[in-house]
């Protein structure tokens, strides 16, 4: 009995600890597919569209798996602390997952502090930018979490997977940086 017991425990630990997919398959010079979608500010839903975003400059377009979870509200409020920087190298911030409009309303407010847009990412957003999070190799509907930057004419000239949020932020940060040096 016993051992069956700590089979069982073996096999659920494995299962635990088995690494979710991380990939972020769109290579730095694909053009990043355009979407519409709805988003929220500041507690207010807004229409998000990538075409009008990129008008003002580059965007770092940064997929979570679901708001107000561990993750995904330290690596917010991050981005929420960096936002005047980003914007000093003239970038906007989307943060994208499938939450509902709800959802995303109140995480704008009390985990994005008011400062950048979250959107809500379609199954087929999800698809075109290949971030679907697989865990055991089945599609969970969840985006991963990856940033992209993308400049005004479209081109993804960054692109960085990591479930581990801290990367995020500092890396597309620096990439924005260089953006604005060279320009």
């Amino acid at each position: 009995m016993i051992n069956h017991r700590l089979a069982a425990a073996a096999a659920a630990l494995s299962l635990a600890l088995t690494p979710l997919a991380a990939h972020a398959d769109l290579a730095v010079g694909t053009m990043a597919p355009d979407f519409t979608t709805q988003g929220a500010l500041a507690g207010k839903p807004l229409p998000v569209s990538l075409k009008t975003l990129l008008a003002k400059g580059p965007v770092v377009l940064y997929f979570y798996p679901k708001a107000f979870t561990p993750g995904c509200t330290l690596e917010a409020h991050a981005f929420a602390e960096a936002t005047a920087d980003f914007a000093k190298a003239g970038a906007s911030v989307v943060g994208m997952s499938n939450d509902t409009i709800d959802a995303l309303e109140k995480f704008s407010t009390l985990e994005c502090r008011d400062k950048f847009t979250v959107a809500s990412a379609s199954p087929a957003v999800i698809k075109a930018y290949d971030v679907p999070l697989v865990a055991n190799g089945t599609d969970t509907g969840l985006a991963n979490r990856t940033s992209y930057v993308i400049t005004p004419d479209g081109k993804i000239v960054f692109a960085h997977t990591d479930m581990d949020w801290h990367s995020h932020v500092d890396q597309t940060l620096a990439v924005v940086q260089k953006l604005s040096h060279a320009h």
